[in-house]
């Protein structure tokens, strides 16, 4: 994705999520439509942040840009871009950035 081609706004953060890992169970391989979505993924762009309680500034986020991070199964809206599938969640809806 080009740097420009999307920005989100206020606290909200895009995230490319994780890609499924094929599962075989019994010698039969599961298809995709099938598979779960990923509930991890990596962050590659953030707003701004939250307006604080005055209304004039606003709170940087807490999470960056390549943080790969963990969301609700259900969070959060789905976009493509330039062939590229993402989410698109409010900071609140990531459950944790994990350290790996």
């Amino acid at each position: 994705m080009g740097e420009n081609a999307i920005r989100p706004l206020f606290d909200r953060v895009l995230i490319k999520r994780e890609e499924p890992k094929e599962t075989v169970k019994g010698g039969i391989v599961i298809p995709d439509t099938a598979q779960e979505k990923p509930l991890e993924g990596i962050v590659e762009a953030v707003g701004q942040g939250r307006r604080n309680t005055d209304g004039d500034g606003f709170l940087a986020p807490v999470v960056k840009k390549g943080d790969r991070v963990l969301i609700g199964k259900y969070s959060g809206t789905e976009i493509k871009v330039l062939d590229n599938e993402y989410v698109i969640v409010r900071e609140d809806d990531i459950l944790a950035v994990l350290n790996r």
